[in-house]
Protein backbone atom coordinates (compact mmCIF):
# COMPACT_ATOMS: atom_id res chain seq x y z
CA UNK A 1 0.00 0.00 0.00
CA UNK A 2 1.61 3.54 -1.05
CA UNK A 3 0.46 6.32 0.56
CA UNK A 4 0.06 10.03 -1.62
CA UNK A 5 1.73 12.99 -0.60
CA UNK A 6 -1.00 16.07 -0.02
CA UNK A 7 1.49 18.75 -1.36
CA UNK A 8 2.78 17.17 -4.69
CA UNK A 9 0.65 13.92 -5.58
CA UNK A 10 3.63 11.86 -5.32
CA UNK A 11 3.39 8.44 -4.69
CA UNK A 12 5.35 7.18 -1.50
CA UNK A 13 6.00 3.87 0.41
CA UNK A 14 4.03 2.42 3.01
CA UNK A 15 5.17 3.44 6.55
CA UNK A 16 6.47 6.63 4.91
CA UNK A 17 6.69 9.74 7.40
CA UNK A 18 8.25 12.30 4.58
CA UNK A 19 7.42 12.56 0.99
CA UNK A 20 10.73 11.09 -1.07
CA UNK A 21 9.43 13.98 -3.70
CA UNK A 22 9.29 17.01 -2.15
CA UNK A 23 9.72 16.23 1.63
CA UNK A 24 6.77 17.42 3.61
CA UNK A 25 5.37 15.21 6.51
CA UNK A 26 3.22 12.43 5.07
CA UNK A 27 0.67 12.79 8.33
CA UNK A 28 1.39 16.32 9.51
CA UNK A 29 -0.63 15.65 12.36
CA UNK A 30 1.80 13.37 13.72
CA UNK A 31 4.59 15.20 13.21
CA UNK A 32 6.07 18.07 15.73
CA UNK A 33 6.61 21.60 13.68
CA UNK A 34 10.44 22.95 13.69
CA UNK A 35 8.32 26.42 13.85
CA UNK A 36 7.45 25.94 17.25
CA UNK A 37 11.35 26.65 17.86
CA UNK A 38 10.27 29.92 17.70
CA UNK A 39 9.56 30.12 21.00
CA UNK A 40 12.83 29.32 22.34
CA UNK A 41 13.31 33.39 22.69
CA UNK A 42 14.37 36.30 20.45
CA UNK A 43 18.12 37.57 20.18
CA UNK A 44 19.98 37.58 23.18
CA UNK A 45 20.37 41.66 24.51
CA UNK A 46 24.24 41.06 25.07
CA UNK A 47 24.93 40.13 21.04
CA UNK A 48 26.74 42.73 19.34
CA UNK A 49 24.72 43.16 16.41
CA UNK A 50 27.15 46.01 14.41
CA UNK A 51 28.17 44.89 10.76
CA UNK A 52 31.60 43.88 10.06
CA UNK A 53 34.51 46.68 8.78
CA UNK A 54 34.58 45.30 5.83
CA UNK A 55 32.68 42.04 4.15
CA UNK A 56 29.95 40.22 5.39
CA UNK A 57 29.46 37.92 8.27
CA UNK A 58 26.86 35.98 10.65
CA UNK A 59 26.63 36.61 13.66
CA UNK A 60 25.21 34.32 15.90
CA UNK A 61 21.82 35.79 17.86
CA UNK A 62 20.80 33.13 19.92
CA UNK A 63 21.73 29.83 20.54
CA UNK A 64 24.65 28.38 22.96
CA UNK A 65 27.06 30.34 20.65
CA UNK A 66 25.14 33.80 21.04
CA UNK A 67 27.69 36.12 19.94
CA UNK A 68 29.78 34.33 17.96
CA UNK A 69 30.78 36.06 14.78
CA UNK A 70 31.67 34.22 11.64
CA UNK A 71 33.49 36.40 8.74
CA UNK A 72 32.58 35.12 5.26
CA UNK A 73 35.87 35.13 3.06
CA UNK A 74 35.55 32.62 0.90
CA UNK A 75 33.21 32.20 -2.56
CA UNK A 76 31.79 29.19 -0.95
CA UNK A 77 30.72 28.15 2.96
CA UNK A 78 29.14 24.91 4.36
CA UNK A 79 26.93 25.44 7.93
CA UNK A 80 26.24 22.00 9.81
CA UNK A 81 26.65 19.77 12.41
CA UNK A 82 29.63 18.17 10.55
CA UNK A 83 33.07 19.09 12.12
CA UNK A 84 34.12 19.81 8.69
CA UNK A 85 31.83 22.71 7.92
CA UNK A 86 33.43 25.87 7.74
CA UNK A 87 30.72 27.17 10.26
CA UNK A 88 29.86 24.46 12.92
CA UNK A 89 26.86 24.56 14.47
CA UNK A 90 26.65 21.99 17.50
CA UNK A 91 23.45 20.81 18.11
CA UNK A 92 21.04 17.82 17.08
CA UNK A 93 18.56 20.16 15.82
CA UNK A 94 21.30 20.91 12.97
CA UNK A 95 22.01 18.22 10.35
CA UNK A 96 25.70 17.39 9.27
CA UNK A 97 25.10 19.35 5.90
CA UNK A 98 22.61 21.59 6.50
CA UNK A 99 22.98 24.93 4.40
CA UNK A 100 25.31 26.86 2.13
CA UNK A 101 26.13 29.98 0.92
CA UNK A 102 27.87 30.81 -2.43
CA UNK A 103 28.62 33.78 -3.47
CA UNK A 104 26.81 35.31 -6.45
CA UNK A 105 27.42 38.19 -9.08
CA UNK A 106 25.37 40.35 -6.32
CA UNK A 107 26.02 39.00 -3.33
CA UNK A 108 25.68 35.56 -1.20
CA UNK A 109 22.90 32.76 -1.90
CA UNK A 110 21.35 30.77 0.73
CA UNK A 111 20.97 27.13 -0.15
CA UNK A 112 19.50 24.42 2.31
CA UNK A 113 21.22 21.15 1.43
CA UNK A 114 18.72 19.02 2.36
CA UNK A 115 18.48 18.97 5.81
CA UNK A 116 16.27 17.19 8.57
CA UNK A 117 14.02 20.33 10.43
CA UNK A 118 14.88 22.99 6.94
CA UNK A 119 15.90 26.28 6.80
CA UNK A 120 14.22 29.17 7.56
CA UNK A 121 14.67 32.94 6.20
CA UNK A 122 13.07 35.78 8.19
CA UNK A 123 10.56 33.82 9.52
CA UNK A 124 9.44 31.99 6.38
CA UNK A 125 10.92 28.30 5.61
CA UNK A 126 13.78 28.31 2.55
CA UNK A 127 12.14 26.69 -0.92
CA UNK A 128 13.77 24.46 -2.90
CA UNK A 129 17.04 26.29 -4.73
CA UNK A 130 19.29 29.66 -3.80
CA UNK A 131 17.86 32.28 -2.32
CA UNK A 132 19.61 36.01 -1.98
CA UNK A 133 20.67 37.21 1.29
CA UNK A 134 20.47 41.10 2.05
CA UNK A 135 21.62 43.17 5.16
CA UNK A 136 20.02 42.24 8.38
CA UNK A 137 18.22 38.95 7.41
CA UNK A 138 17.95 36.52 9.92
CA UNK A 139 18.62 32.91 9.25
CA UNK A 140 17.10 29.84 11.43
CA UNK A 141 19.60 26.52 11.40
CA UNK A 142 17.86 24.24 13.87
CA UNK A 143 17.64 26.25 17.27
CA UNK A 144 19.93 28.97 16.43
CA UNK A 145 19.24 32.28 15.09
CA UNK A 146 22.13 34.34 12.53
CA UNK A 147 22.20 37.30 11.51
CA UNK A 148 23.58 38.19 8.03
CA UNK A 149 25.66 41.10 8.35
CA UNK A 150 27.33 43.22 5.55
CA UNK A 151 29.48 46.32 5.51
CA UNK A 152 28.30 49.23 4.21
CA UNK A 153 31.72 49.76 2.61
CA UNK A 154 31.60 46.83 0.31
Amino acid sequence: MTQLCDACGHSNSAGSRFCSSCGRPLNPENEASTEALETLGGIDSDVTLEAPSTGAALVVASGHQAGTRYAITSTHLTVGRHPDSDIFLDDITVSRRHVELQQGSAGYLLKDVGSLNGTYLNGERLPDGETPLTNGDELQIGKFKLLYLVSSTT
